[in-house]
């Protein structure tokens, strides 16, 4: 099993039993208190998080979420000074401790990270290698078509993962500044077509849209994910396979000028570091 499979098992089954057990906790803190309240507090503030993510629309997070570690950690030693419930239990201190503050490391310095190394692939200075991907009505576009302009490849999970769509909504802000200078954007995802032709639809900007039909192009690049999409994604639609968050810039002639290949899915660059690469290369075309 895949490095990257094992973390898609982590965070389906984690975040299940960190809802379940703060439920239980919480009904279990209105009936006897004690340290009960203390794995509540741990474990709703390592979800607090999440609804965050999921509903703040928001293209990254800080590195370390000091924030919600510190809830987690609160929560925590509440739990293990607060009276114990009568009769003893010892489910608090699991719930706290394992689930909230442990869950919470787990994520933060464990999953969240890739453990990726640059791809040679995609080096700075390099000619782009030709890959071949699809539009969302399954025509064949080729890497080498946006060849004559200055383009933006940004290959993003899916529409399942919330920071890339609010990364693509930020990047559709920002499209007058990237037509002013000539580039191109063509954003990239190893998800169905239908999945694609709803999120170009959502965001009526003259970007391409485009499929990674399994993954071809991501393996190619050396930016592959296998078993990256949480489990259980795969009823709604999704493969399991993804592809690793990654930005590349290539000027008119397909030279690599910039790329991102960030360590971290939930550490994301600004549309203003786009933007300084371009103008550093000096690839404008208007």
């Amino acid at each position: 099993m895949s490095r990257h499979r094992i973390k898609s098992v982590f965070i389906s089954t984690y975040l299940t039993l960190a809802l379940l057990a703060a439920l239980h906790a919480t009904w279990n803190s209105f009936q006897a208190a004690g340290n009960w309240l203390g794995a509540a507090v741990s474990l709703w503030g390592v979800l607090a998080f999440f609804v965050y993510v999921f509903t703040a629309d928001t293209a990254r997070t800080s590195a370390n979420l000091y924030g919600m570690i510190g809830v987690a950690a609160a929560g925590a030693l509440l739990a293990t000074m607060a009276p114990a419930p009568v009769p003893y239990s010892a489910l608090p201190l699991w719930y706290a401790w394992g689930l909230g503050l442990g869950g919470a490391l787990a994520y933060v310095f464990w999953y969240s990270r890739y453990g990726r190394g640059e791809s040679r692939a995609i080096a700075v200075g390099s000619i782009l290698p030709e890959f071949a991907l699809e539009d969302a009505d399954g025509n064949v576009v080729r890497s080498s078509d946006f060849l004559g302009a200055p383009t933006l490849f940004m290959f993003y999970r899916g529409n399942w993962c919330p920071l890339c769509s609010a990364q693509v909504k930020e990047l559709a802000a920002e499209y007058r500044a990237l037509d002013e200078r000539g580039v191109k954007v063509v954003l990239v995802s190893p998800q169905p077509h239908d999945f694609t032709r709803r999120i170009a639809a959502k965001f009526e900007v003259p970007f391409r849209f485009l499929v990674d039909v399994e993954c071809r192009a991501a393996k190619q690049l050396g930016i592959f994910a296998e078993g990256g999409t949480p489990l259980g994604l795969e009823v709604l639609g999704y493969d399991s396979d993804t592809v690793l968050p990654t930005v590349i810039i290539t000027d008119p002639g397909g030279s690599i000028v910039f790329t991102d290949q960030t360590d971290n899915y939930r550490v994301r660059p600004e549309p203003e570091t786009f933007f300084a690469a371009i103008d550093a290369a000096g690839i404008s075309t208007r």
